[in-house]
């Protein structure tokens, strides 16, 4: 049986999704029942860049399942500071794992370990690529709130240049009916052109602006923030200039929808101001919670388990 790896949300087809979605429903539901489905199995967490959530995450959800996890959590604590290749590393650590996740700085990387992999990979998060889990995270935190994923208006607030959950998030949602974005933004942190290009030909509305306002968030099913990435800068000048572009504190959430639900991938630094955290609309914290039920069916679905 030929091994399935997750590079990009699009490798799941939308009848795939929805059908990994409803299992991660059923596991938020009936948690016992799952909780020793993986015993005996191994996960190995393959993190050459800093994460909390996203490790922390991939780690609960394989002892949820009853497996155990191994791996490590810089590429300084790793062979690759000796030199070892991706290529070489997979290969190893598939004598040891049944299922690997892997992020890293660089684009690709977990693409090179897939084609050399003996078992299946999930791309945790390659550079400023794609960040497929965060993406099945937010549909499963949009469909749980909203109780659909067609027909919505997503607002997406902040660094969309570089943020691949946002280039991730924009090209599965694409294939629902009815999806349309605001998309906000300085001019320097725009989405890039290939992502404004495919929206163009698949027909899909969307806008651009640059003020996160009344008149912007008016009609808003979600709001979608993110951090403006240090990281991802060559110039630190650049990035304290961007850092504070949008703050979202209660005054401005004042001016959005009573229905509209904040999502963020996190972490943040104060692009969310902690005084909005008890407004209901407030859903970043229960994001990440659906992100451990939305990592054990994924866990599942690529080992081919069925329960």
């Amino acid at each position: 049986m030929a091994v399935r790896h997750l590079m990009s949300p699009l490798d799941f087809s939308v009848e795939e999704t929805e059908k990994l979605l409803d299992l991660a429903n059923d596991i938020e539901a009936n948690r016992e029942k799952y909780s020793h489905v993986c015993d005996g199995k191994r996960i190995a967490t393959l993190f050459y860049e800093p994460s909390t959530r996203t490790r922390l995450s991939f780690e609960a959800a394989m002892m949820n399942l009853g497996g155990k996890v191994l791996g490590f959590h810089s590429e300084d604590s790793s062979s690759a500071a000796k030199g070892e290749s991706v290529a070489d590393t997979i290969r190893i650590v598939s004598c040891y794992a049944d299922i690997a996740a892997m992020r890293h700085p660089k684009e690709g990387a977990p693409l090179v370990a897939s084609l050399k992999s003996s078992i299946p990979v999930i791309n945790a998060g390659d550079g400023g690529h794609q960040h497929p889990t965060q993406t099945l995270t937010d549909m499963l935190t949009i469909r749980s709130l909203k109780g659909r994923l067609g027909n919505l208006r997503i607002g997406l607030c902040g660094d969309l240049k570089f943020g691949r959950t946002v280039h991730s998030l924009i090209a599965s949602l694409s294939r629902y009916e009815g999806i349309s974005f605001v998309l906000i933004s300085p001019e320097e942190l725009r989405i890039p052109s290939y992502v404004r290009n495919s929206l163009s030909a698949q027909g899909i509305p969307f806008t651009e602006v640059v003020k996160l306002d009344e008149e912007t968030m008016s009609g808003l099913d979600v709001l979608y923030m993110t951090r403006v990435q240090k990281e991802r800068f060559f110039n630190e000048a650049d990035y304290i200039r961007m850092k504070d572009f949008y703050i979202l504190d209660r005054d401005k959430l004042a001016l959005a929808p009573e229905d509209m639900s904040v999502l963020h991938p996190l972490p943040r630094v104060n692009e969310i101001s902690v005084e909005v955290d008890d407004d209901p609309r407030a859903c970043y914290f229960r994001q990440a919670q659906y992100g451990v039920y939305a990592r054990m069916a994924l866990i599942l679905t690529l080992m081919g388990i069925e329960v």
